[in-house]
């Protein structure tokens, strides 16, 4: 069985792998590579970067949202369901801009 991997980690790994494509886009310019292949490549960074955003809200509602109830751990402690819906439509919006 395999471990499951933490957030830190998952979200780590898939920065580096950002990162990689942003380098890879500044190669094929500087390469003057086909415009199709560039866009092709840019299509694949912004997939990632929205995986990468569901991921951290994911982690968010779970964790901060619903996840914890103790006030030190999560000191925004939302007690209400209200409260909750409130946060999570506010962090949609700004994810979704």
């Amino acid at each position: 069985m395999a471990e499951e991997k933490t957030f830190h980690e998952d979200a780590t790994r898939r920065l580096a792998r950002i990162a990689g494509q942003v380098s890879g886009l500044q190669k094929m310019i500087e390469e003057e590579r086909y415009c199709v292949d560039i866009l092709t490549q840019v299509s694949a960074l912004r997939a990632a970067l929205d995986q990468f955003g569901v991921v951290v809200l994911g982690q968010h509602i779970e964790g901060c949202v619903y996840g914890n109830s103790d006030e030190e751990a999560n000191p925004h402690n939302y007690a209400t369901k209200d409260e909750r819906m409130a946060e999570v439509r506010t962090t949609l919006n700004r994810f979704l801009k």
